[in-house]
């Protein structure tokens, strides 16, 4: 925004002005109510905020025990100041300046033109992003234990994230043009908009995109039907959109963050939609979500009644004898145990191919999450699932939410508090806030046995039911695609975890993030992958990479390939795999009704 292209301030138009009084008013007054209802109510909170405050307290100590070191790191920081100052001074003479720092590829926080075009934005924009500079290499050459460290390390850039010149109305060049051009009606909206967000009390910035999504109608609507169900789950078949399918039957497992439509949203990028489009009978887990009657629901009950229990449903509604499997995230751990079971038990050639998406079983390295997994917070998190026997979907969202804060808190605090816009309409979004709970006998497993203790990887470090779980015995042919960015589950972390299969195994990289990355359909021209000789698989993960071929679109062809060329059996006449046509009954149409209960 230079300065001859700044909007004269305009008298904001009096019926929307009181139109926005009215709606500030009622949700002022629905935000005190809700509030002073949550404060006379218990509370226990997921987490410890005692445990940042100590970490902290440990990095200024470290500081100021090492006076050298500080002394080196403030001149080092005064030089670099010097030239952005240097800089900033010949810009507001005039002069070409070359910037001091620039903002990361992907950073879109400072992509509108003011931010390079106007000396002044452009001052506040490297200001900030030389300080985060010089607060992370502190924090990253701090002298403390590994797990303080990582603690300092997390929470100061989410502080650096907090503190973006974009965040602020007086600082952000496009928030400074919409209050002239509004005569502030986009702040007292914004207001009202933060007001309405206190009353719901989710602790979530609503991102109020219009309601054009509707279970079954425009979003999960592949059709099929509910042909099994339980305590824990609801399992669907879909309806075959080809004259013949492949014998064998692909049973898809979700992770039980969320629901499992983020694989059925709409038609144009729907998974499971393209799966049978492929030929295949499709059936995928949609998963309770539970209440304080599923707590005591542990990692058995989830990998037996789940898993195993679905792969035997599968395998008598279409009467074969073995699946493809196909699982994300959590999902895929889970199906990786329930593989180790099968192994075990004697049924190892009851899943002929199993594919695990953006998957860990080898829980070594857990990069950012490791900042919520010192003693203090697992204690703290226990007492809260004791109490209620669960973790709130909300209080998963924020989690979610503050690992990547800048894509999923601050550009909706800029959309919806600052500009008072609406959001165009995202399935990806919707799915994102239609959240599930988890039990707390699972989490707490998973926690223990998982992430801080990382026993998988172990032969028999896990049992289920009495039995050993050694990955090494599964010899299904196992197929395992990482995601390039993925700030889940890490893809360097993915492909060790491949080596601990004891079978045949194909690895793939696909480009993006955890979700985008797998909701990525063909023809999209989106992200990419890349492949490699399964010889290269010997290496380490870089060597892989290096080793390896990107190839443009879409990774899902790719897989079909592979899992085409184990295709066994004669193919079925479509018929014969509607929906209640075999062994099990149609109980009511997907996407069912577990999916749809909310808390």
């Amino acid at each position: 925004m230079s300065t001859q292209e700044t909007p004269a301030f305009r008298l904001p138009d009096p019926v929307e002005t009181g139109r926005i009084l009215s709606d500030l008013a009622q949700n002022a007054h629905a935000a005190m109510l809700a509030t002073a209802e949550r404060a006379a109510q218990p509370q226990v909170l997921p987490y410890d905020p005692m445990a940042v405050g100590k970490a902290f307290s440990d990095f200024a100590t470290s500081l100021m025990l090492n006076p050298l070191k500080l002394a080196e790191t403030t001149a080092r920081n005064m030089q670099e100041w010097g030239e952005l100052w240097t800089s900033a001074a010949a810009r507001a003479m005039g002069q070409e300046a070359a910037p001091v720092i620039e903002p990361a590829k992907g950073d879109r926080r400072f992509s509108a033109p003011a931010w390079s075009d106007e000396p002044v934005y452009d001052y506040l924009k490297q200001a900030y992003l030389l300080a985060a500079s010089q607060l992370q290499a502190m924090t990253a050459d701090a002298d403390l234990p590994s797990d303080t460290k990582v603690k300092v390390d997390f929470f100061a850039r989410r502080l650096i994230d907090a503190l973006s010149p974009a965040n602020y109305a007086h600082t952000n060049p496009e928030v400074v043009r919409k209050t002239l051009e509004t005569g502030g009606l986009n702040l007292m909206g914004g207001l009202s908009n933060l007001l309405q967000d206190v009353a719901q009390g989710r602790e979530l910035v609503s991102r109020r995109a219009p309601d054009a999504f509707e279970l079954g109608v425009n979003i999960a609507a592949t059709p099929g039907a509910v042909v099994f169900q339980n305590d824990l789950l609801q399992l669907i078949q879909y309806a075959p959109t080809t004259e013949e399918v492949r014998a064998r039957p692909l049973l898809f497992v979700p992770p039980l963050v969320n629901k499992y439509y983020l694989f059925d949203l709409t038609p144009k990028s729907s998974y499971l939609k393209w799966l049978v489009d492929q030929g295949h009978t499709v059936f995928v887990v949609s998963w309770v979500n539970p209440t304080e009657q599923h707590a005591a629901k542990d990692l058995k009950d989830y990998v037996l009644d789940g898993v195993v229990a679905s792969i035997d449903a599968a395998l008598k509604a279409t009467g074969q004898e073995q699946v493809d499997l196909v699982s994300y995230c959590l999902g895929g751990t889970l199906s990786a145990i329930a593989l180790g079971y099968l192994a075990a038990t004697g049924r190892s050639d009851t899943v002929a191919t199993a594919t695990l998406i953006a998957t860990l079983v080898d829980f070594k390295d857990l990069g950012d999450w490791s900042a919520f997994l010192g003693e203090q917070d697992v204690e703290a998190f226990n007492r809260y699932l004791d109490a209620k026997g669960y973790v709130e979907a909300d209080h998963l969202a924020q989690l979610f939410s503050t690992v990547r804060a800048n894509d999923l808190i601050w550009s909706s605090v800029v959309k919806h508090y600052l500009l008072d816009e609406e959001a165009r309409p995202s399935d990806l979004l919707w799915w994102f806030d239609d959240g599930s709970r988890i039990p707390a006998a699972m989490l707490q497993e998973y926690v223990r046995l998982m992430l801080l203790q990382n026993r998988l990887r172990e032969p028999n470090g896990v049992t289920i039911d009495g039995v050993g779980i050694d990955l090494g015995k599964v010899k299904s042919k196992v197929f395992v695609v990482a995601l390039k960015d993925d700030h889940v589950a890490a893809w360097k972390d993915t492909y060790e975890g491949m080596k601990l299969f004891g079978g045949e195994t194909r690895f793939l990289l696909g480009g993006s993030g955890h979700n985008a990355g797998m909701i990525n359909p063909p023809g999209a021209g989106k992200h990419g992958y890349w492949t490699a000789s399964v010889k290269a698989q010997s290496g380490d993960a870089e060597a892989w990479l290096a080793a390896a071929t990107r190839h443009a679109d879409s990774w899902w062809p790719e897989w079909q390939g592979w899992i085409s060329k184990d295709a066994k059996g004669a193919p079925v006449p479509a018929v014969e795999r509607e929906p209640g046509k075999g062994a099990l009954p149609a109980l009511e149409a997907a996407p069912g009704s577990y999916v749809k209960v909310k808390h």
